[in-house]
C-alpha cells in the first residue's frame, strides 16, 4: 500500500532533496511551504506522516502542532530545524513531535524515521508538559543536538542515566535538565559528588544515621536517598566511590530501599538516579575497583557529552552566555568583539565549559572598556599559561609528570605536596584576578567561599596581598 507524506518546508532545495528520498522510499509526498498550505492540505487529505520546518513565513511550525495534534490525534510529525537548542528539541516532543531533526540532517536518517513513523501511526510520540524556556544547556552543535535527543527520550520514565564526559562538560547540567523538564520536576533535586566526601563518611551521607551510630554521631541524620525522595538523585564522580559504597548503593537501586547507617529499619525511597564521571570505568572492572554489576545498572541509558574542542561553533553562544550571568552577579556588563570571539573559538580549553566560564568572568571584570577586545582575551590567555607555571608550547600532562619524576617525596605524602603545588598558584592568580575579593574569587574558582578560605590557611596565602588600593 502507497504511504502519504505530507512535507512542509519553504527552502525549495531541501524539499527536493527531502521529497526524492521520500519517494525512493515508496512515499507519496505532497509538499507545502506555509502553516496556512499545511492546514489546507491536512483538511483536504489524509497522511501517513507529516515532515515540517520550524520557522515558515506565516508562523511557527512548531507552536502550532497543538492545533494539529487536536484534530489529528493518531497523525506522526516530524520536525526538522534550523533552530537547534535543547529548547527547540524539547517543544517539539512537548508538541507531540514523533522525531526531531537538526538541521543539516541525514537524509537516510530522515527517511528511516518516516517509514518508522507511518508504520506505528503514531503510537510512540511522546507526551511531555509544557517547560518553557531557561534550559540550562547551550550549543547548537550536531554533537550537542545527540546530547539534546537523548535527554527527550528519558524524560518521563525512570531508567538509570550515565552521563560520561571530561571534567567542565557540564554534566550535572545535564542531570538538572532531565530533572526540570521531566517527570519528577516538581520533586527535589539533590546533588553530591562522590570524590568530594571522605571514604569513611560516604555511606553516612547517602543513607543517613542514626545518633549514636558512631563516634561523633550525636544526632540522627537524613541522608540523600531520603532528602530526594520523590525527585531526582544526582551521583556525580561515580567512578571515585568507595567499594564498600557500591556494593550498598547497588542494593538500594536494586530494592528500592535503604537502611541508615546503625538503624535496623528499611526505609522505601523512590528516587531516579542520575550518575556521572569523568573516568574509563572499563578498565576499573577490569582491575576489580569498580562493580560491573553497578555499571550496568546506571548505565541503562548512557549520554556521552562532547568536549568544548569537538564543538568551537558553541564557543561563541555559551561566551555570550556567561557575559550575561557574570552581569546578573555584579561584574560589569560587556560584550566581545568579532576579534576576541574568533580567538575563543581557536582555544583548545582543556579545561571545557567550566575553563571558558572561567575566562570570561576574568574578562568581564578586568576589561578597560564595554567591549572585550582580542587584546584583553589574548593577554588573559597568556597569563594563565604563566600562571600554570608550565611551556604553554608543550603538554602540561607530560610536563608536571617530569616534575613529579624530578621530587623526593615522603611515603604517603605525593598527593598532598603534589596538590598543593598545583593548587597554589591557580588560588594566587584567582587572588590576583578579582583584586582580593574571596567571594569573586571564589565565584571564578568555581568553588564554595568557604572552601576558598580553608584553602587559603591551608597553603598560607594572605588575600590581603592582592587587595586593590
Amino acid at each position: 500500500m502507497t504511504r502519504r507524506a505530507l512535507l512542509i518546508e519553504d527552502d525549495t532545495a531541501i524539499a527536493t532533496v527531502i521529497r526524492a528520498g521520500l519517494e525512493a522510499e515508496g512515499f507519496t509526498v505532497e509538499a507545502q511551504d506555509s502553516v496556512a498550505g499545511r492546514d489546507s492540505s491536512l483538511a483536504a487529505g489524509q497522511f501517513d506522516v507529516m515532515l515540517t520546518d520550524v520557522m515558515l513565513s506565516d508562523g511557527d511550525g512548531i507552536e502550532t502542532l497543538g492545533e494539529v495534534r487536536t484534530r489529528y490525534p493518531d497523525l506522526p510529525i516530524i520536525i526538522l530545524s534550523a533552530q537547534n537548542t535543547l529548547d527547540t528539541a524539547v517543544r517539539a516532543t512537548d508538541r507531540g513531535a514523533f522525531e526531531y531533526f537538526p538541521k543539516p540532517f541525514d537524509l537516510n536518517e530522515v527517511v528511516r524515521a518516516a517509514r518508522q513513523a507511518a508504520d506505528s501511526l503514531g503510537k510512540n510520540a511522546a507526551e511531555l508538559e509544557d517547560v518553557g524556556d531557561g534550559l540550562p544547556l547551550i550549543g547548537r552543535s550536531a554533537a550537542m543536538q545527540d546530547v539534546y535527543r537523548l535527554i527527550t527520550r528519558v524524560l518521563h520514565n525512570d531508567l538509570s542515566v550515565l552521563v560520561l564526559g571530561e571534567s567542565g562538560t557540564g554534566k550535572e547540567l545535564v542531570a538538572e535538565a532531565i530533572h526540570q523538564l521531566g517527570s519528577r520536576k516538581t520533586g527535589p533535586f539533590v546533588a553530591v559528588n562522590a570524590a568530594a566526601i571522605p571514604r569513611e563518611l560516604i555511606e553516612s551521607e547517602l543513607f543517613g544515621h542514626e545518633k549514636g551510630a558512631f563516634t561523633g554521631a550525636t544526632t540522627r541524620n537524613i541522608g540523600k536517598f531520603e532528602q530526594a525522595n520523590g525527585g531526582t538523585l544526582f551521583l556525580d564522580e561515580i567512578g571515585d566511590m568507595p567499594a564498600e559504597a557500591q556494593t550498598r548503593l547497588l542494593r538500594a537501586l536494586q530494592a528500592g530501599r535503604i537502611r541508615r547507617v546503625g538503624g535496623s529499619q528499611e526505609i522505601s525511597v523512590d528516587v531516579r538516579v542520575i550518575a556521572a564521571t569523568n573516568r574509563d570505568l572499563a578498565p576499573m572492572i577490569a582491575e576489580g575497583s569498580f562493580r560491573e554489576d553497578l555499571y550496568y545498572r546506571l548505565n541503562v541509558v548512557p549520554i556521552q557529552l562532547p568536549p568544548l574542542r569537538d564543538r568551537a561553533g558553541d564557543v561563541e553562544p555559551l561566551a555570550k552566555h556567561f557575559l550575561k550571568l557574570a552581569a546578573t552577579e555584579g561584574l560589569p556588563a560587556r560584550t566581545l568583539s568579532d576579534e576576541a570571539v574568533r580567538i575563543l573559538g581557536e582555544q583548545p580549553w582543556r579545561g571545557n565549559v567550566r575553563e571558558l566560564r572561567n575566562l570570561v568572568y576574568r574578562a568581564a571584570l578586568l576589561s578597560r572598556d564595554d567591549v572585550i577586545d582580542a587584546e584583553t582575551v589574548s593577554g588573559l590567555l597568556d597569563t594563565s599559561l604563566q600562571t600554570a607555571d608550565v611551556d604553554p608550547s608543550g603538554d602540561i600532562e607530560d610536563q608536571i609528570a617530569g616534575w613529579l619524576s624530578a621530587q623526593n617525596f615522603a611515603d604517603g605524602m605525593l598527593y598532598q605536596q603534589a596538590s598543593e603545588k598545583l593548587e597554589r598558584p591557580v588560588f594566587r592568580h584567582a587572588l590576583q584576578a578579582t583584586g582580593g575579593n574571596q567571594l569573586k574569587a571564589a565565584q571564578l574558582l568555581g568553588i564554595n567561599r568557604n572552601t576558598l578560605r580553608k584553602r587559603l590557611q591551608d597553603l598560607d596565602i594572605d588575600p590581603d596581598q592582592f587587595s586593590r588600593s
